[in-house]
């Protein structure tokens, strides 16, 4: 399931409360946008019962990268929604449940601002970052980019930008 998060082509917003252990954890790691709620701690307890956490490893070390996913699964430890974020295991932290849905209210009107296929394109291109030599990447990535200039999103997108008006994907309250 982690994974196919991961890798969906839809805009993924996580918003994290309480305890936010194993699969919870791997959840927050593979959002694009994670929000941490004042009671949210986060951790990687599986070593302390004997067990590894397998399946979200990866995950954790692609978001914070190998030397704090070490301290946190070696040491079994937990940290609050401050560290959390200092880590970019979170993006954002709210004070209170208003801020969360203040937050969380802000991020989903961002993304209703944005072309779905060049949404689901860029977020494709930056999965492969890494995985792939960069010189292919950047060709790839330039084929990509003027296929989607001649998209009728690319399109729709350069003619509402030169008349100073919304896109039609664009939603409004």
């Amino acid at each position: 399931m982690i994974q196919q998060v991961n890798e969906s082509s839809k805009v993924v917003i996580a918003v994290t409360e309480g305890a936010v252990m194993g699969g919870g954890f791997g959840l927050a790691c593979v959002s694009d946008v994670a929000i941490a709620g004042p009671t949210a701690k986060f951790g990687m307890p599986e070593t302390t019962l004997g067990v590894i956490p397998a399946q979200i490893a990866p995950f954790v070390v692609e978001r914070i990268g190998l030397t704090q996913a070490r301290r946190l699964a070696l040491l079994g430890l937990r940290v609050d929604a401050d560290e959390a974020c200092r880590l970019g295991i979170v993006h954002q932290v709210a004070e209170s449940e208003v801020e969360i849905d203040e937050l969380l209210g802000h991020a989903v009107d961002r993304v209703q601002q944005c072309a779905p296929n060049a949404t689901a394109q860029t977020k494709a291109l930056l999965h492969r970052v890494g995985h792939e030599s960069m010189s292919g990447l950047l060709d790839s990535a330039a084929g990509k980019f003027a296929e989607a200039i001649r998209s009728d999103e690319g399109s729709e997108g350069t003619l509402a930008f030169m008349q100073k008006r919304p896109a039609s994907w664009a939603k409004s309250d």
